[in-house]
């Protein structure tokens, strides 16, 4: 089976062989990068990677602000994409935690049925109280989350989508592929959750604008989560926060990204199972002379990127500001308080 992973990218370099190492355990047998404007060594890693089969790397073709879409526009085209049996649209902050026995991509499309999209729901994982960045995986840093059917204040939660080859596909989004609208009723998608379940009609059909990328996360993850780990360490958020975003040119990332983000509510130790066979396949990548040295290239200039922030009053303030906020999501304070303020 050819499982294709296309993901964007702009300073992730200290993230990538975790990122490519975890994905090669899921099944995944290609990647896809997009890159764009970067600064620490992540093109340069993405290169020599390249050079050894198994990944394909291009500069993202966006000409104005919409960089993912442009690059999943392009994606569609490309034939590291057409000739997979599945596509694999995800972020290098995304790991998709497989729950079924086996533990793999291929385990879970059987789990589903062998469906034509399996859309997972997201579980986004709190900064942990980490300050610190360190060179060592990402999924055993950060093991908390918020509870897994509510984020915030919200029961619909946002998915990413493994799509197969024979998909109708109009064209990728970020989240979910689309079909056209005039797709007969016969020729509708077999489209399961991450619990094998058939989407909501409204999903399936993106009927509801403001449901077009997220469904009811209760009883959605029996197969499979998405671990999102959109904070990682408050020096790698600082470093986020200046670099902006690969899917919205100068998209700042306020407080209330960071707030919503870092509800420690729940441990979630399952991704855990990965470890042992992360550390062999990251060894194994690293023990590649070249590919070690681009690596530690990578970590050296995020830490001087942290140091250069730091050195700037408005980033230390950040730095302060968000270290001592407090682990609940801002509608949780706000209920708390409309409680306290009760007679």
């Amino acid at each position: 089976m050819r499982i294709t992973a296309v993901t964007c990218v702009k300073n992730e370099g200290p993230f990538l062989l975790e990122w490519i190492a975890y994905n090669r355990l899921l099944g995944v047998t290609d990647f896809l990068f997009y890159s764009n404007d970067c600064s620490d060594g992540t093109d340069a890693l993405l290169d020599a990677l390249a050079k050894r089969g198994g990944v394909v790397h291009l500069p993202n073709p966006a000409e104005g602000r919409n960089y993912q879409m442009e690059a999943l526009k392009d994606a569609a085209k490309r034939r590291v994409v057409k000739r997979a049996d599945w596509v694999w649209v995800a972020d290098v902050d995304e790991f998709l935690n497989i729950h079924v026995q086996g533990h793999t991509i291929p385990a879970l499309i059987k789990a589903c049925g062998n469906p034509q999209a399996i859309s997972v729901t997201f579980q986004f994982f709190a900064n942990c109280g980490v300050d610190g960045f360190e060179d060592r995986p990402v999924i055993e840093q950060f093991t908390r989350s918020h509870n897994p059917d509510l984020w915030c204040d919200q029961s619909a939660i946002e998915v990413k989508t493994l799509v197969r080859g024979d998909f109708p596909l109009q064209y990728f989004g970020a989240h979910r592929p689309f079909f056209r609208k005039d797709l007969p009723q016969e020729a509708m998608p077999d489209w399961r959750d991450g619990s094998g379940r058939r989407v909501p009609p409204k999903f399936l059909t993106a009927a509801n604008p403001r449901r077009i990328r997220k469904f009811p996360a209760h009883g959605a993850r029996r197969f499979a989560t998405l671990n999102h780990y959109a904070l990682r360490s408050l020096d790698s958020y600082l470093v986020k926060n200046d670099r902006g975003d690969v899917n919205r040119e100068n998209r700042a990332f306020d407080d209330a990204y960071w707030r919503e983000r870092n509800d420690a509510a729940w441990e979630d130790l399952s991704i855990r199972r990965y470890l042992p066979a992360l550390r062999a396949w990251m060894s194994k990548l690293l023990s590649d002379p070249e590919i070690r040295a681009l690596h530690e290239d990578c970590v050296a200039r995020h830490l001087a990127k942290r140091d250069a922030l730091m050195a700037q009053p408005a980033y230390a303030a950040m730095h302060a500001h968000l270290g001592n906020l407090p682990t609940i999501p801002p509608a949780e304070a706000a209920l708390m308080e409309e409680l306290e303020m009760q007679p």
